[in-house]
């Protein structure tokens, strides 16, 4: 899992810090809930999520501002903690004196920001869940086919990189080659790049390392793309069954999300780019409720049932 501080936080977001000067400690953020403590404003701490970057909007600072001094020093230094990551203050508000001298004693750094609160913590969640979303690197080649990610995994030397070359030839996009680093950013979404060291990279052997940007233009590379379909390479078994008809729906498990995944059988005459870029086309039409294959078994239910009723 990948780590943010609140520096990146305050780098991303152009959040002015209000503690200039003053010891504060840029704390990691470990989780992309965000909390707006409008219960600790009246007092109650029991359940207060200290580890979460702290939203002050209107709504709990006009609550504050009707505390008495004695409630105010109270309730900012139960707030600030030395677990807390940051405190956010919205619509450019000034941070009232108490925030201030309690955030200083435990480093806490507060922001500013002119954004609107609502938006401003869209923005940050949005931002966090995809910086800490789990990730994994998987060892195949992501192209866009169509507006669908595919994924293509394979033992080496199967073919992955020249079928690969093969779709950008054709107009689709690369998205990573050799390595692909996937995360779930959200239940059931998938979205994978490539390693900064090899992106628009392409690796032909006989040929080596070309770049892809550079030969066929900025339209044949993508940085980020979300994956929908999984396609196995693998060398022809003449001892297994494939599949002929389609109805057998594989999957991959990647973290909690099950990807869709076809299993192509290599071997010599057969044209992979056209066949994953048919798979991404049919994958599409599955999507919008038509699928080829439970079609024609049901065509052929229905002959076999007029046969069967004639010979009655």
């Amino acid at each position: 899992m990948a780590k943010i501080t609140a520096r990146q936080l305050m780098e991303e977001f152009n959040l002015e810090l209000l503690n200039k000067g003053q010891d504060v400690a840029f704390r990691p953020v470990v989780t992309s809930d965000i909390s707006r403590p409008g219960m600790e404003m009246a007092g109650y701490f029991t359940y207060y999520p200290a580890k979460r970057i702290q939203l002050l909007g209107k709504t709990e600072m006009t609550f504050f501002s009707e505390l008495s001094k004695e409630e105010k020093v109270d309730r900012m230094e139960r707030l600030c903690t030395y677990d807390t990551p940051g405190i956010i203050l919205s619509r450019s508000m000034e941070a009232p004196p108490e925030l201030i001298a309690a955030a200083n004693r435990v480093g806490v750094p507060i922001f500013s920001s002119s954004v609107t609160t609502t938006r401003l913590s869209s923005q940050i969640t949005n931002y966090l869940e995809s910086q800490l979303a789990p990730m994994t690197a998987v060892h195949g080649v992501l192209v866009d086919i169509y507006g669908v990610g595919v994924l293509i995994t394979g033992s080496s030397g199967v073919g992955k990189s020249e079928t690969a070359l093969d779709l950008v030839r054709r107009g689709h996009r690369l998205v990573a080659d050799d390595s692909v680093e996937i995360k779930e950013e959200h239940e059931g979404v998938l979205v994978g790049r490539s390693p900064d060291l090899i992106k628009h990279l392409l690796e032909i052997r006989g040929l080596g390392i070309i770049n892809v940007m550079t030969l066929f233009g900025a339209g044949s590379v993508r940085n980020f793309k979300r994956i929908g379909l999984g396609i196995h390479l693998e060398l022809w078994d003449q001892k297994k069954q494939y599949d002929r008809l389609g109805l057998d729906e594989d999957t991959v498990k990647i973290f909690n999300t099950d990807l869709p995944k076809v299993t192509i059988p290599v071997r010599p005459g057969r044209n992979l780019a056209v066949i994953i870029e048919v798979a991404a086309m049919n994958f599409r039409l599955k999507r919008m409720g038509i699928n080829a294959a439970q079609q024609f078994t049901d065509q052929l239910a229905g002959v076999i049932e007029d046969g069967d009723k004639e010979e009655y």
